[in-house]
């Protein structure tokens, strides 16, 4: 499995984190940004991992801002993308195992980090059911 994972300024502080889980789990995962230089607007980042994720590039997508809201409202707008917008637990699992969701939206001002790490898990080890 290979993950992409992005996000604006306001959603740094989950980046580093949800990194680390992705390594501990042994998921190869592609750093899209936010780097230094980078433009700051959200859609640029939820354009980069969605279109990794629809060119099969990578299986699937985080992306992180400060809601979790506008980054995934962008990356649902490419057409194969199913994001969800998730700050639970139950929501990530249940949007992997009846709607086969291929990117997880979280907002790093709404989701702590060890929340966010869990979600994250949860997402990634439930698989669709069909």
């Amino acid at each position: 499995m290979k993950i992409a994972i992005a996000c604006d300024p306001a959603g740094m502080p989950l980046k580093g984190p949800i990194e680390e889980t992705l390594t501990e789990l042994g998921i190869e995962y592609v750093d899209l940004g936010m780097h230094e230089g980078d433009c700051r607007d959200y859609p640029v980042f939820a354009l980069r991992v969605a279109n990794k994720v629809v060119n099969k590039e990578c299986d699937l997508g985080i992306v992180l801002c400060g809601t979790g809201a506008g980054i995934g409202m962008a990356a649902n707008k490419v057409q194969g993308i199913r994001c969800v917008i998730c700050s639970d637990t139950y929501t990530a699992k249940m949007s992997r195992l009846h709607n086969n969701a291929n990117m997880l939206a979280l907002g790093a001002r709404v989701v702590g980090t060890e929340l966010a790490k869990d979600i994250v898990r949860i997402w990634l080890m439930t698989e669709f059911e069909g």
